[in-house]
């Protein structure tokens, strides 16, 4: 009975080790791609390495609840030979990974329970979890599985789709002020909001009359036509000012036009 037992724990232990050892070499094929191979990797490509991965465990997990496999939680390890020297036969049976066997690493190798930080980290968690109450942890999960439906949906949607809808968003954002728009137009066309005050600078006064007649039209302004004789100014031209000390002289042609002007404009002319 013994000797049965001993032998299938062997044939476990093979197996498992075998196990592992695809596990093993699954990991260093993906580790090597995404060291060397990281520009010609595509997603669809890491996703299938992750699923050959979880398919190696749960193969493991299948195998360690097999009703066959025996229990190795009852199996005990003890370290026989304890040496800080190099063994070789260990160096090469672990590639390279543990050369000696001294007791640095023995509690690290051989632990079955996490470190002592890692268990008090764990039983602090288990105080404050303890402390929420029921509906107060509910309404947590509630919003967490929310905030994972959301995202596994966007994860979900087709790239078309979220590029589309990208699209229609920036095509509806405006680009501009309808307000500022109304403001400016209205400020345009009707002069509203502007301000009424008077350019800065001299205003040059004219004659008692020439001023109320030219106070009836609002397009009129009064202009000082200076310059000696034979100089005439056109209507969009700039006009000398006269020298200071010294009046402008008018011409003969504009006080004739001037006075006919006035002149009949006179009520017992007409």
């Amino acid at each position: 009975m013994q000797q049965r037992e001993e032998k299938q724990l062997e044939a476990s232990v093979e197996s498992l080790i075998s196990r592992v050892a695809h596990v093993k070499n699954a990991l260093h094929s993906f580790i090597y791609k995404l060291e060397n191979e990281y520009e010609r990797l595509t997603w669809p490509s890491v996703l299938d390495n992750f699923a050959l991965l979880s398919g190696q465990l749960n193969t493991i997990n299948k195998l360690l609840r097999n009703e066959k496999t025996p229990s190795f939680r009852n199996q005990v390890i003890i370290p026989l030979l304890l040496s800080p020297d190099r063994d070789e036969d260990l160096a090469k049976l672990t590639e390279q990974r543990v050369p000696v066997f001294s007791h640095e690493i023995v509690p690290d190798y051989l632990r079955t329970k996490p470190d002592p930080e890692v268990e008090e980290q764990e039983k602090q968690l288990s105080t404050e979890a303890a402390r929420i109450g029921p509906e107060v942890a509910q309404k947590q999960i509630q919003t967490l599985n929310k905030l994972c439906s959301n995202l596994l949906e966007k994860l979900n949607n087709p790239r078309e789709d979220r590029e589309a809808e990208n699209a229609a968003q920036r095509q509806n954002k405006p680009f501009f002020n309808p307000t500022d728009t109304n403001a400016l137009v209205a400020a345009v066309a009707f002069g509203k909001g502007l301000s009424k005050c008077r350019p800065p600078g001299p205003v040059a006064q004219g004659h008692p009359g020439q001023g109320q007649m030219m106070s009836g039209g609002p397009t009129l302004q009064q202009v000082t036509i200076g310059g000696g004789s034979g100089q005439q100014a056109g209507m969009g031209g700039p006009v000398a000012p006269p020298q200071q000390g010294q009046p402008g002289k008018m011409p003969s042609s504009i006080k004739t036009n001037i006075k006919s002007a006035s002149g009949s404009m006179h009520p017992y002319n007409r």
